[in-house]
């Protein structure tokens, strides 16, 4: 049987071991498994920090690999935390690998921000994609949740059921978005 199931690359903006974010996307892999097969990409921290001179001919393999994850994918999410009121530097670095790229360009996407607060690095990101991605992201594709940590118990559940519903809704706008033609996005 041919697997039909669509991709899902889910990356963490936490290097942390056993962080809430990365939690929140093994439970969306777990909810969803029915219907996409995810890759929770783990190497973000080994990713050489952004050269714009090392971007063509000197491009490490780490990279290439990074970007060709992002262009095989039917989608992409992100969950990441807010660290000094902005992105974890792993992520934006990991993005700015792409700037030169168009890997982004019209890919449907969605993105998750779980920490205290979260507010500046929810519009960092929303700027930041919605430049890379071409598009306006939507509405019910992107959630802020404030409190993240204690929003996750140590087994990696949602206890809180409010934010198990915004999580669900973000991931079916994004298996909407999939089944778009390219050309609807915007």
């Amino acid at each position: 049987m041919i697997n039909t199931k669509k991709q899902i690359l889910a990356i963490s903006g936490s290097i942390r071991k056993n962080s809430s974010n990365e939690a929140i996307l093994k439970l969306i892999a777990k909810l969803y498994a029915d219907d996409l097969e995810f890759l929770v990409y783990h190497d973000i921290d080994e990713l050489p920090y952004f050269n714009p001179d090392l971007d063509y001919e000197m491009i490490a393999e780490s990279v290439k690999s990074f970007r060709e994850l992002i262009e095989k994918a039917d989608g992409i999410i992100v969950c990441t935390p807010e660290y000094v009121f902005s992105l974890p530097g792993a992520l934006k670095n990991a993005l700015e690998w792409t700037v030169s790229t168009t890997v982004f360009s019209n890919k449907p996407f969605a993105f998750i921000v779980a920490s205290g607060s979260g507010e500046k690095a929810f519009e960092s990101l929303d700027v930041i994609m919605s430049t890379l991605l071409q598009y306006n992201i939507p509405e019910s594709a992107k959630l802020l949740i404030q409190g993240g940590r204690s929003k996750v118990n140590e087994h990696g559940e949602i206890i809180d059921q409010k934010v198990l519903e915004e999580i669900k809704k973000v991931v079916d706008t994004l298996m909407m978005e999939i089944e778009k033609p390219i050309n609807a996005f915007g």
